[in-house]
C-alpha cells in the first residue's frame, strides 16, 4: 500500500513561451510567494495545490512549456544556500 502524503510546501519553478509568461506568473502569484524571475514557493494546503495545477493547465502549451513543482511536507524539511546576488522577497521584481 502506497501511502499519501500531503505536501504543504512548495517550490515551482516555470520555463514557458514568452506569449504566456504573464499569465504563468499571474497564476503561481495568487497562490505562492515570488521568489526569483521564475521561481516561487511558499504553503499550499492539498485543495489549493490542485487548484493551481488545474489554473496552469489551461494557460501551459504542454508541448512546449515546463512548469516544476517540487513539493515538501512542510518548509522543515530543507536547506537553502545562496550564492550571488539574492533578492529578498519583500523586493519587487520586473519581469
Amino acid at each position: 500500500m502506497v501511502k499519501k502524503y500531503n505536501y504543504n510546501y512548495v517550490f515551482l519553478f516555470y520555463d514557458v513561451e514568452e506569449k504566456r509568461c504573464n499569465k504563468v506568473f499571474k497564476v503561481c502569484k495568487k497562490y505562492l510567494n515570488h521568489y526569483q524571475k521564475s521561481v516561487f514557493r511558499g504553503e499550499l494546503s492539498p485543495s489549493k495545490m490542485l487548484k493551481l495545477k488545474e489554473d496552469l493547465d489551461k494557460i501551459i502549451d504542454k508541448e512546449v512549456d515546463y512548469v516544476s513543482m517540487i513539493k515538501l511536507l512542510n518548509q522543515s524539511f530543507f536547506e537553502e544556500e545562496h550564492i550571488g546576488k539574492y533578492v529578498l522577497q519583500d523586493e519587487e521584481m520586473f519581469i
